[in-house]
C-alpha cells in the first residue's frame, strides 16, 4: 500500500478559526485541492456561510476563506490507506501534521473545528497530549463530515450544524 501525503495549511495571519479534516481523499489528491470530489459538500457549505458565488475556482476559495479568517488543513500529514474512506486508514501508519509549530505561527486562531469524528479522533488521540498547556485551551467542535460517505444527514442539514463557524467569526469580530 502507498503512503500518503495531505497538502500544507491553508491560513493568513489573522485567521481565528481553524477547519480540520483528517485526510484529503483520492480525488483531492489527483487534483491537489481540498474537498475536490463533487459530492463533497465543503465548499457549498463555505459558499453558504460567506454567501459567494459557487463557480469560482479554487485559488478564488481559498481567498475567500484567508478573507474569512478561516484556515483550513487535516491532522493527518501522512499514512496509508487504501481508497478514500477514513475507515481505511491503517492506523500504524498514521503521522500527524506539526500543530506546535503551526498553532504558534497562527496564535489568533482561538476556534477549531473537525470536519467529521475521524479528524476529531485522532487530533485528541496524536495531537493533543503533546501541546504545551497554553494551545490546549482553544475551544474545540466537530461538525459534521462533509464527506458524501456521510450520508445521514444532507447537505442542508450539515450547513445549519456548520452556521457555528460563522457565529464565531461574528462573536470573535466583535470582540475587538
Amino acid at each position: 500500500m502507498t503512503k500518503i501525503f495531505s497538502f500544507p495549511p491553508i491560513a493568513a495571519n489573522d485567521a481565528k478559526v481553524l477547519i480540520l479534516g483528517s485526510m484529503p481523499g483520492r480525488k483531492s489528491l489527483e487534483k491537489n485541492q481540498y474537498y475536490a470530489h463533487v459530492q463533497n459538500c465543503f465548499w457549498f457549505i463555505i459558499e453558504k456561510l460567506f454567501e459567494v458565488n459557487s463557480v469560482l475556482e479554487y485559488h478564488q476559495r481559498l481567498a475567500i476563506l484567508n478573507n474569512h479568517k478561516v484556515a483550513l488543513w487535516d491532522v493527518l500529514k501522512a499514512c496509508q490507506r487504501q481508497g478514500s474512506l477514513d475507515s481505511s486508514i491503517e492506523s500504524d501508519s498514521i503521522i500527524p501534521n506539526d500543530f506546535e509549530n503551526f498553532l504558534n505561527q497562527y496564535s489568533q486562531i482561538k476556534h477549531v473545528f473537525f470536519n467529521g469524528a475521524k479528524a476529531e479522533q485522532e487530533y485528541k488521540k496524536r495531537v493533543l497530549p503533546g501541546l504545551l498547556i497554553a494551545l490546549k485551551h482553544l475551544n474545540y467542535l466537530r461538525l459534521p463530515s462533509t464527506s458524501p460517505a456521510h450520508a445521514s444527514m444532507n447537505r442542508l442539514e450539515k450547513l445549519k450544524q456548520w452556521m457555528v463557524v460563522k457565529e464565531c467569526l461574528i462573536s470573535e469580530d466583535s470582540q475587538f
